[in-house]
């Protein structure tokens, strides 16, 4: 039988090893994304020590996967899925973030009567992954897979400020000015409404950005690590809303906010 230097086979040794390394290397680059999203080409080639051309190759087979997606295209920057997001919360005898939310969601909404909301950050945006409506006639309505942006919803904003402040820096600015034809915050009044958020402990969303006649609050969802990886927003018409009523309405959802990161993180 022949050998790769004779003309014969190729030598199957050496071409699984190469395989194998660019699974590793697919598995680095991965790992990176992870970590330091949104990022560029340029800049993993130089964190991995792999070469640029390798590295492109290793974002589209794991954008091919799902696993990846451009986060901000203007600078060719990556970041991770909804994919890599939900099986990275399995952390609670393999049940994913809406099997453990859910019982927590529907408490919130049968106490208050509203619509609450449980989203997910996706790299720069807050994607609705489940809902919970109101009993009342009168009621807000959000799809399931609504993709917004994460200044552009009390959620969104309630994980923005449990972000370390470098990161929150690069969020804003590829954070886009409206979406869907209606203004969202300037970066210097979101900062300012990230500043508040911090210091109360949860978002408010009267009646603003792309959502009129909404009144929103938002607590994050932190992991075993306490990072933000999603949110808990409770969702209220206008014209129901009492201003007296914020500060109980809060708390509630702070608590469940707590109680399904607690759920997420037990052993």
């Amino acid at each position: 039988m022949g050998t790769a230097g004779d003309g014969g086979e190729p030598d199957k040794p050496n071409s699984s090893i190469r395989s194998m390394n660019s699974v590793l290397s697919t598995l680095r680059v991965f790992e990176e994304v992870a970590v330091r999203q949104p990022i560029g080409v340029s800049e993993l080639a130089r964190v991995t020590g792999i070469p640029k051309s390798s590295v492109q190759r290793c974002l589209v087979t794991l954008e091919q996967a799902r696993w990846l997606r451009i986060v901000d295209r203007e600078h060719a920057r990556w970041g991770v899925t909804m994919k890599a997001l939900v099986l990275g919360l399995r952390s609670a005898g393999e049940q994913d973030l809406r099997e453990v939310a859910t019982p927590v969601i529907k408490g919130l909404a049968a106490e208050t009567g509203e619509t609450v909301l449980l989203g997910l950050r996706d790299g720069d945006d807050y994607l609705i992954v489940a809902r919970e409506d109101s009993s009342q006639l009168v009621r807000v309505f959000m799809e399931i897979g609504t993709r917004v942006p994460l200044g552009g919803s009390s959620g969104g904003v309630a994980i923005l400020a449990r972000l370390e402040p470098q990161e929150v820096d690069e969020l804003l600015r590829a954070e886009p000015r409206e979406f869907e034809g209606a203004p969202l915050l300037a970066p210097d009044d979101l900062r300012k409404e990230i500043a508040r958020t911090t210091e109360r402990g949860y978002a408010m969303n009267m009646s603003s950005w792309y959502r009129p006649h909404v009144a929103s609050l938002g607590a994050a969802i932190t992991n075993a690590a306490g990072r933000p990886i999603a949110a808990v927003t409770l969702s209220i018409p206008e014209m129901r809303y009492q201003s007296a009523q914020e500060e109980q309405l809060a708390k509630k959802v702070v608590a469940a906010a707590d109680e399904i990161s607690r759920l997420l993180s037990s052993p």
